[in-house]
């Protein structure tokens, strides 16, 4: 029997707060990575890894967070720890491959296309092992040409993310990127979402777990708290936040060192 999908069990609420956290990730990732690309210094690393997790924690957020109002009316949901888990870090690792190829070798067309690629196909990569985690009295069927045409919002979205990060440097100009991002991401989601139907088994809800949001809402506890405590790490730092303004100019020379520089008795001839 053919199961009836319903993607929005709760209004817009889901979809608006997975689009906020997908942008918050994105904000985040993109000002770390403009810190790390400003000042090539020892911590360099350390802001690119701190972008990738800020954007990978907020595309797996938004995916989980839109989850929660998804429902197949003639069955109950659960959902594989396991996967889901796993789905957290592939997201992670497949965005900070991207974010450090482009980080250390500029966005040039060879690099932010393979970046581009790896880190689309991951994205998709986890969206599907996430979906991969339901389980439910059914079977999980895609259409193939939804699939394809997900997969490739995921890869353009994922280069144009990586993209702007290594150009994009004010403070404005990131928020408006991530504002975009946060709309990519979203569209590859729904996209997907877009694709599936379920083969239902039984005919009455023959699975008595708990609700969908028993799991889903204690695991997004710990990316939100991550997500956090990143804004904080980028409130507390003018660099990160203002860009290329007064913090990122070099400092002018002070009067002492004007005075060294002037001949003697010049500054008296003003007079």
């Amino acid at each position: 029997m053919e199961g009836t999908v319903d993607g929005f069990r709760y209004g817009v609420v889901t979809p608006l707060a997975a689009y906020v956290m997908a942008c918050l990730g994105g904000a985040l990732g993109l000002r770390c990575i403009v810190r790390s690309l400003l000042h090539t210094g020892s911590w360099k690393p350390g802001w690119l890894a701190l972008g990738a997790a800020s954007i990978g924690c907020g595309i797996w957020t938004m995916h989980f967070i839109a989850m929660i109002g998804f429902q197949v009316e003639e069955t109950r949901i659960g959902y594989h720890v396991g996967l889901t888990v796993l789905s957290l870090a592939v997201a992670v690792a497949v965005v900070a491959v991207g974010v450090f190829l482009v980080g250390y070798r500029g966005a040039g067309g060879a690099s932010l296309a393979l970046a581009g690629v790896v880190t689309g196909l991951g994205v998709a990569a986890m969206h599907y092992l996430g979906m991969a985690a339901m389980h439910l009295d059914g079977s999980i069927r895609y259409d193939p040409p939804t699939v394809v045409l997900s997969v490739l919002i995921a890869v353009a979205a994922a280069t144009a993310a990586l993209w702007a990060a290594v150009t994009v440097r004010g403070f404005l100009a990131s928020l408006g990127a991530s504002l975009v991002m946060g709309v990519a991401v979203s569209g590859m989601h729904f996209t997907a979402m877009a694709a599936v139907r379920v083969q239902v088994h039984g005919s009455t809800p023959s699975w008595a777990g708990d609700a969908p949001t028993s799991l889903l809402l204690p695991m997004l506890i710990g990316p939100v708290v991550f997500l956090l405590l990143a804004g904080v790490v980028v409130m507390f730092d003018p660099l990160l936040v203002l860009g290329d303004g007064e913090w990122n100019r070099p400092a002018r020379p002070g009067r002492e060192e004007k005075a060294r520089k002037e001949p003697p008795g010049r500054s008296w001839s003003r007079h």
